[in-house]
Order: C-alpha cells, then sequence, then structure tokens
C-alpha cells in the first residue's frame, strides 16, 4: 500500500495558500517548508547542528550521486544514510532520475530504465523504477520519490507525451516494488509521484488524473518545471493544477527555491519546496535579503557595519558585518561560503514559516503582496547600483 491516511492535515487556508502539518515517523514538518539540498548527504559547508540551528526540519538527498558514491552497499553496511551523515530528522530522496539526465555523459532512456554513463568514471549503469526504491529503502529516506522522466523545459508536445507515459509506466513498477518490499518485511519510506506534462496544460492534467488512478498517495511531487522554462510558464501550470489536486495531499514543487518563487507558488497551493539556489548563490557571493539579492563583494561595502538582513536572527546576521562577509570573499576565504550559505537557508526557512503564520492568521495575500513589491524593489534598485 502506498498511501498512509492522515499524514498531512491543512491546518488553515487563504485563497489557495495552505498551512499545514506532514507528520512522519522522525518528525513533523509544518508547511510551507522549504529543504535544504544535501545531495551528497551533505548540505555543502554546513554540519547538522548548522541546519538545526536554522529550523531546518527535513533535508533532500539524491539516489544518484550516493548510488555511484559510497554505494548502497557501503550504506547498507552503516546503517543508512541518517546514521552515515548524523541527522535524525526526516529525509526525501530524489529517485536520480533528473541526474541521469542532466549529468551522466550518456543516457539511453528506455521503457526497462535509463542506462547511462557514470560522469565519475565512465562506468555504465541500468537505474529502473524497481532499482531506483530499493537503493532508496537502504538509504532509509523517509520520503522516497518515484523515478520520472524529466523533458526539458521547452519540450515539444511529442516529448512532453512520450515522457508523461513512461513516467506513469515506471510508477505503476515503483508502486509495485515499493508493495513489494513492504510485504517482504522491509521498511521503505512513504513513496510520492511526480507529475510531468512539461508546458502543456492538458498535459499535465493527464499526468495528475492517470497519476492519481496508480494508486493512494502520501502525497504529490510536480516535477518539470523550472528546468528552462519562463517564470510565468512554471506558475500557470502551478494554476491549472491547483484545482485539480487533492487538497488532502501535501504537493512538493521540485526544484523551486528563489524567495519570490517560493511567495508565488506558495499562493498557488504549494506545500513544500528545495533548491540548490540559496547555497550556490551563497557559495557565489550573493545573498537573499528582505529588499533583494545583495552581492557582498560590491566595493561600497568594505566599510558597511551593517548585518546582511537586520530583521534576521541566524548565526550570520546576529555577529557579522556586510564589510566582514566582503572582505572574506574578496579574500578567498571559505567563512565566507558557509556563512552565506548558512544564511540563505536560514532566509528560505524563515520566509516559508512567515507565509505559515500569514495563512493561519487569514492574511496572506496582503503580506504576500508587501513582501513581493519590496523584494523586487531592493532588487532593482540593487542591480542599478552595479551599473552604475
Amino acid at each position: 500500500m502506498t498511501g498512509h491516511e492522515g499524514r498531512f492535515r491543512v491546518e488553515g487556508t487563504d485563497g489557495r495558500a495552505r498551512a499545514g502539518v506532514l507528520t512522519l515517523e522522525r518528525g513533523e514538518v509544518p508547511t510551507p517548508c522549504f529543504m535544504p539540498v544535501g545531495t551528497q548527504g551533505t548540505v555543502k559547508s554546513l554540519t547538522p547542528e548548522d541546519l538545526k540551528s536554522i529550523g531546518a526540519r527535513i533535508v533532500l538527498a539524491n539516489t544518484y550521486h550516493l548510488n555511484l558514491r559510497p554505494g548502497p552497499e557501503v550504506m547498507q553496511e552503516v546503517g543508512g544514510l541518517h546514521r552515515f551523515m548524523h541527522w535524525d530528522r526526516p529525509i526525501l530522496t530524489d529517485s536520480g532520475g533528473f541526474q541521469v539526465f542532466s549529468l551522466a555523459r550518456i543516457n539511453q532512456v528506455e521503457d526497462e530504465g535509463v542506462t547511462f554513463q557514470s560522469h565519475i568514471d565512465g562506468s555504465r549503469h541500468l537505474l529502473t523504477p524497481e532499482r531506483a526504491v530499493e537503493i532508496q529503502t537502504v538509504l532509509g529516506s523517509d520520503i522516497m520519490m518515484a523515478l520520472d522522466e524529466c523533458p526539458p523545459g521547452q519540450a515539444e508536445r511529442p516529448r512532453a507525451q512520450e515522457a508523461l507515459d513512461r513516467t506513469v509506466l515506471w510508477l505503476e513498477r515503483c508502486a509495485s516494488r515499493h508493495a513489494d518490499l513492504v510485504t517482504e518485511g522491509a521498511r521503505p519510506g512513504i513513496l510520492f509521484p511526480i507529475v510531468q506534462g512539461a508546458s502543456f496544460p492538458d498535459l499535465r492534467l493527464e499526468s495528475l488524473e492517470r497519476t492519481l488512478a496508480v494508486g493512494a498517495w502520501s502525497g504529490l511531487g510536480i516535477g518539470g518545471l523550472s528546468v528552462g522554462e519562463p517564470k510565468h510558464v512554471t506558475l500557470a501550470m502551478l494554476d491549472t493544477l491547483e484545482p485539480a489536486m487533492p487538497p488532502s495531499l501535501p504537493r512538493y514543487l521540485m526544484g523551486v527555491g528563489y524567495p519570490e518563487d517560493l511567495v508565488e507558488s506558495v499562493r498557488r497551493g504549494v506545500d513544500l519546496f528545495d533548491c540548490v539556489a540559496p547555497t550556490r548563490n551563497g557559495r557565489n557571493g550573493t545573498a537573499f535579503t528582505r529588499h533583494g539579492r545583495l552581492n557582498v563583494k560590491r566595493a561600497d561595502l568594505a566599510r558597511d557595519q551593517r548585518a546582511l538582513d537586520e530583521d534576521c536572527h541566524c548565526e550570520c546576521c546576529r555577529n557579522y558585518t556586510r564589510a566582514y562577509l566582503r572582505h572574506l570573499f574578496v579574500a578567498d576565504e571559505l567563512l565566507g561560503l558557509r556563512l552565506l550559505s548558512l544564511h540563505n537557508l536560514a532566509f528560505l526557512i524563515d520566509l516559508a514559516a512567515e507565509a505559515r503564520t500569514a495563512v493561519l492568521e487569514s492574511g496572506f495575500e496582503a503580506w504576500a503582496d508587501g513582501w513581493l513589491e519590496r523584494y523586487r524593489a531592493g532588487t532593482v534598485t540593487l542591480s542599478r547600483s552595479l551599473s552604475e
């Protein structure tokens, strides 16, 4: 059985925005929620203690990377990913399908699965739906994602339809293997299917309908967005899907996590988010603030004694100035990468919590409009100052 009744409860709504709680064996996840990405069993430059200090309730890891290195045999011996990475809260694992399509040197997609060449050493591997579920079970995932085929964001209709059909076929096999593992006495995490359909509204609805027909689910992944299509198309697909998605299931928008995108997506009924953007931007010297993105390498910050964001209470903003952060980046000191990564994740986790409070107080729309206006105005101002 793939569904688990009562795992998710909606505690409040405001328009299409929702506030809920997802209950998992290793803890509760209040929603909306931003989930830090720990692709290879680590959120780059940060410890689990760092993540807990900023309120992270669940993190992501990736099946593709962990299957190649250190491998499922090692993971089995060490007792699973939670013990391996010293994280006792929930973990969601991606199936690895997206990385096969984006990272593998060569891949061949067939109904059986995906044959690909490792980006690490060139070795060849076959990832099937069954194998994706088995690997995630060894990892000890609390939430595992079904193997899907993610077409490019600007895919033509025939390509989008082909990926949709194959994703449903693979989902049926994922669900069957998941059920067999339960029967065999294993304890696989709950399985989320992934809705595809590229940028075609009717295909999105077809994918959702066929996905729901496969089984009783504990949540829904929305895939194939933020992969090259314009942002207005992403939002249009969410507008299309939202009325048709069961309100009792948490909705996970995969790979989306810039501040403005999170707010606009919560407005459209999304509950869970992940993205490498906060840590990647942090490592490159860009900080998220309530007044827009800030490049800390700017020369005019050399004597700026303010915090990155005076409303933020993370370790970075409590203890360090913009001037010091600029110095760290100019001097190529690793501490700068760590502090900005920590801040950006704290910023998004706090932003999701603010959105949740606004929903529960029935003031989401006004809050979202005000927040976005301030953020976008600040981003424009900062962009102008860089060009002057």
